[in-house]
């Protein structure tokens, strides 16, 4: 097991077993693990619990550290706020920590559908929850933010998806197909039976670059914002920030976490009716595209919002792009907080 999904690094959390766990592209996920870091204490009415999903490569940690805290909109001393790891994050059920016909490359496929209703059953069976008060995400967090809202909207009383889409678009889905074979094409990957990742060094390198070249924005690069993030140059910039991040990563687990942010589509449940899909949401919702960002762009979040009832479109403000989300722009942070502070005390 990576000394790099553990408790040191990404606590605390608690693993809990869901049960098997039936998945949308068929097979099954004997005894699902998720990981979960709580904050907080659940009220007597149950009625004050926050759902916060996790994004691509990402785990419990950024998202505490990034948007919970005293004082803050997700405050654990009114809140009691779950953040619970995706499957195939390496912390949850993963690739990289599964054995058997599990193992690696092994890993069944899985959707965001199938994350959202073990999360679900997570909250119902393991917390007694019939509400949240509300549901907020970044990214694939937003995926399943709002896979939330149309699933099960009378469960979810707030939405606050955060760069992402609830339909993946064709361009984000070519792009992310680049991150894929950046991986796939190092000969030390061998269709995913690989030795270590180590040995895939070179293909998580130029994962990296991509995400480098897409995740910031061009006027990141253009007004030198890397300096004021502590380095000298754009060059050392790529390889201590962005490559030292991707390094200690699994490549299987990237791989599969990929393949479900890809195919990220709440239209699946009307027959490809995204109208029909968007309209069920009942939650409150605060639709927060990143003015920069080349992933989810404000165009297409707001095209989504229109379709929302009842729903507020809420842009805020970095040339961070996409990446401001690991709260490299304090001001971003801040607007969002706002936002969200504005959110919860809508009845």
């Amino acid at each position: 097991m990576s000394i790099y999904y553990t408790q040191e690094i990404h606590g605390p959390y608690e693993l809990i077993n869901i049960g098997d766990l039936q998945l949308e592209e068929g097979g099954n996920i004997p005894n699902c693990m998720l990981a979960v870091a709580t904050f907080g204490e659940l009220n007597s009415e149950k009625n004050n619990a926050i759902l916060i999903p996790t994004w691509y490569s990402g785990t419990n940690k950024i998202m505490e550290q990034v948007y919970i805290g005293e004082g803050r909109a997700l405050d654990p001393s009114e809140y009691f706020i779950i953040i619970v790891n995706q499957i195939g994050n390496g912390l949850s059920t993963s690739p990289s920590n599964s054995s058997g016909s599990l193992k690696g490359a092994r890993f069944p496929l899985v959707r965001i559908g199938d994350d959202v209703r073990a999360q679900h059953k997570l909250l119902t069976e393991h917390y007694g929850l019939q509400s949240l008060a509300l549901v907020f995400g970044g990214s694939m967090g937003a995926q399943q933010t709002y896979e939330w809202a149309v699933r099960y909207p009378d469960f979810v009383k707030r939405a606050a998806p955060l760069a992402g889409v609830a339909k993946n678009t064709e361009h984000d889905f070519i792009f992310t197909e680049t991150l894929i074979e950046a991986i796939e094409s190092d000969p030390n990957f061998k269709d995913g039976f690989y030795n270590s990742r180590y040995a895939v060094s070179e293909g998580l390198e130029r994962h990296a670059k991509l995400w480098t070249v897409m995740g910031w924005s061009t006027d990141f690069f253009a007004q030198k914002r890397h300096k004021d993030l502590g380095h000298a140059n754009i060059r050392d910039f790529v390889n201590d920030f962005m490559v030292e991040y991707f390094a200690p990563m699994d490549p299987n687990n990237l791989l599969r976490m990929a393949w479900k942010w890809q195919r990220g589509d709440v239209s699946r449940h009307t027959a490809g009716d995204l109208p029909a899909a968007l309209g069920r949401i009942k939650a409150k919702t605060f639709v927060m595209p990143i003015s920069h960002d080349m992933f989810f762009t404000v165009n297409d979040c707001c095209a989504e919002q229109q379709m929302i009832p009842g729903s507020e479109f809420r842009p805020v403000e970095s040339i961070d792009g996409h990446l401001g989300l690991f709260g490299t722009d304090e001001e971003m942070i801040l607007e969002i907080d706002d936002n969200l502070k504005e959110l919860l005390s809508i009845n």
